[in-house]
């Protein structure tokens, strides 16, 4: 499976933004500036994040982004849901039911092993994903990493 390069960018945001002081925000031109990224698209990514109740966003000269909920109860299944969808990265177009090897429409009544395994793979990569939160991923980064990030980030 391969997800989009805007995946890595949301689960870094989303880390950073939990890393900031309590109520701090940051914009997506200092987001993008931190990670070397384009801030139009950037931005339409991190509006996902609002859409889906992950971030919350304010306007102004002091606006920006801070995360809408406590880092123990963001999941990294939800910022990439947020972004990517849930839907499954394989789809089964039966085609055991094609060509010269094609099987009578009788050996295909049920499920296709194959999408049955794949289905079963997606499964468990969610539940992973689901069982962890930023609050976990903030508990392994090295004990420097919230105030260098918040030194970076800060100035205006």
């Amino acid at each position: 499976m391969k997800l989009p390069v805007s995946t890595e960018w949301v689960l870094h945001c989303a880390t950073t933004l939990a890393q900031l002081e309590p109520g701090a925000t940051a914009s997506t031109k200092q987001l993008a500036d931190y990670f070397d990224l384009p801030g139009p698209y950037l931005a339409k990514q991190l509006q996902a994040l609002v859409k889906a109740g992950l971030l919350a966003a304010t306007t102004g000269p002091r606006g920006g982004f801070r995360l809408a909920r406590p880092p123990a109860e963001i999941t990294l299944l939800q910022l990439v849901e947020a972004v990517d969808g849930a839907a499954s990265p394989y789809e089964c177009r039966e085609i055991r039911q094609r060509g010269r090897g094609a099987l009578p429409r009788e050996d295909c009544r049920d499920t296709c092993i194959l999408a049955r395994k794949m289905a079963e793979a997606h499964d468990a990569w969610r539940q992973h994903l689901g069982g962890i939160t930023l609050a976990g991923i903030l508990s392994e980064l090295p004990p420097t990493a919230p105030t260098r990030t918040r030194s970076l980030i800060a100035p205006r």
